[in-house]
């Protein structure tokens, strides 16, 4: 045993390295998150695609800054919304993160 290193250290370098099942894995996981990042990546484009396609006046949204709106016009780069009644501001057509589900009123509940 060498002064100074670590048993398993010394067994490790004295065996000649790890099993080649270690050495793959240490390949292989590495190049598994990549992929795993991109196809992700791309799911995420695909929905804001998808998203961006389906716009249209009167949709209730949700802006990526957490702003509530109707859209009141669309173009191609802008989207105005009305936040308030008479009150309206324009957003990159980008920001626009998701539409807004509305349930509408809440029935009223009848507990005897």
């Amino acid at each position: 045993m060498t002064l100074g290193m670590p048993a398993t250290l010394t067994a490790v370098t004295a065996s000649g390295g790890g099993s080649p099942v270690a050495s793959l894995l240490i390949f292989a996981l590495p190049v598994l998150l990549i992929l795993f990042m991109v196809f992700s990546q791309r799911r995420r484009q695909r929905e804001v695609q998808s998203l961006q396609a389906t716009l249209s006046v009167g949709d209730e949204v949700t802006t990526t800054s957490g702003l509530y709106g109707t859209i009141k016009s669309l173009d191609d780069s802008t989207a105005t919304l009305e936040i308030s009644p008479g009150v309206t501001v324009r957003f990159d057509r980008r920001a626009i993160g998701t539409k807004t589900v509305s349930t509408g009123p809440a029935a009223p509940s009848t507990t005897e």
